[in-house]
């Protein structure tokens, strides 16, 4: 089947959406070393039902929903070579974490995300299924680092992995893939920003008939730029909304004209934003582009939100979307 995309505004998601209770199930027995026929079928199940939400909403351009990945990074440091996993880490209160520990050369062993992109892809409708992946600062920051001791050297190296997940991914047809770096808007350093974009230009950098995407949230992002510009990036997917969109006020002071998947969904509340309000919000992103490089989308990823707030939301994000596409024509 194919699915006409609208030309302008098209409507997006980050990637994540709420656990379905297979999805919880899965990572039990992930936990335990169990990813048998029972495993699989249970992360199709919660996928398929993350999916069929995302076209009863209404979206253009979808995500898998996330639900095999209990954590953005710990799920890829499970599938890379020099990655162990630490015992639960206290963070705060109760909380607990398992981080990734490197304890070697980091490298690509084998297709990761490739089956899941080809069976989300089965159920899209004839929508682009976007893949999204972990981005190697991010994977740097959120690990204990006990061979390298060089940011750099594993961030590239981590960089050359991911390089070839990326080429896996194309060749089975995958024409969306998003780069998720939210750790590096918390530090930001320059020399920070300059290593993240040599490991970009080397999973990236000259890959052709791909809509390349990099997403960004919860930070000092204004000290990213003008760096993050020379990326070799065709979509900047932010968060605005949640800062009253600020962001867009730096984006005009560096002509920004690239396109821009922009944030009109707080994803950190569980009040379900007005129609009138989320198109106001995509009023105030055409004053920086035309509508043809607008994305609409939730600021992040929905998974900590309850199911029913999460579609609500966006049901909502999708009737704006239409309603400003018909004052446009």
């Amino acid at each position: 089947m194919n699915y006409k995309l609208p030309n302008k505004l098209r409507t997006t998601v980050v990637g994540s959406y709420p656990y379905f209770p297979e999805a919880l199930k899965a990572f039990q027995l992930r936990r335990r070393g169990d990813r048998g026929p029972e495993y699989e079928s249970l992360v199709r199940e919660a996928t398929r039902k993350a999916i069929m939400d995302y076209l009863e909403a209404g979206i253009d351009i979808l995500a898998d929903g996330e639900q095999r990945r209990e954590d953005m990074a710990v799920f890829f440091a499970e599938e890379l070579e020099g990655f162990e996993i630490s015992e639960p880490v206290r963070i705060f209160d109760n909380v607990y974490f398992r981080k990734p520990v490197i304890v070697s050369k980091i490298a690509w062993r084998h297709e990761i995300l490739v089956d899941d992109w080809r069976y989300a892809s089965s159920l899209a409708a004839g929508r682009p299924m976007k893949v999204t992946l972990t981005g190697p600062y991010t994977m740097y920051s959120w690990s204990f680092d006990k061979f390298y001791g060089d940011m750099r050297r594993a961030i590239l190296d981590m960089a050359e992995a991911f390089r070839r997940e990326i080429e896996a991914l194309v060749r089975a047809g995958a024409t969306f893939i998003q780069i998720d770096e939210p750790a590096l808007s918390t530090r930001a350093e320059k020399k920070d920003v300059l290593i993240a974009g040599e490991a970009f230009e080397i999973m990236l950098g000259g890959l052709s008939n791909v809509k390349r995407i990099t997403h960004i949230c919860y930070g000092k992002m204004e000290r990213l730029f003008p760096e993050i510009l020379d990326f070799p990036i065709d979509q900047y997917d932010f968060e605005t909304k949640n800062r009253n969109y600020e962001l867009l006020d730096v984006l005009k002071e560096y002509s920004f004209d690239k396109e821009l998947a922009l944030g009109v969904i707080d994803v950190h509340t569980s009040r379900i934003e007005p129609v009138e309000e989320i198109m106001d919000g995509i009023a105030r992103g055409l004053e920086l582009l035309p509508p043809e490089k607008l994305y609409v989308k939730p600021d992040c990823g929905l998974k900590r939100l309850k199911r029913e707030i999460a579609l609500a939301k966006l049901k909502n994000m999708v009737e704006a979307a239409r309603r400003v596409r018909e004052e446009l024509a």
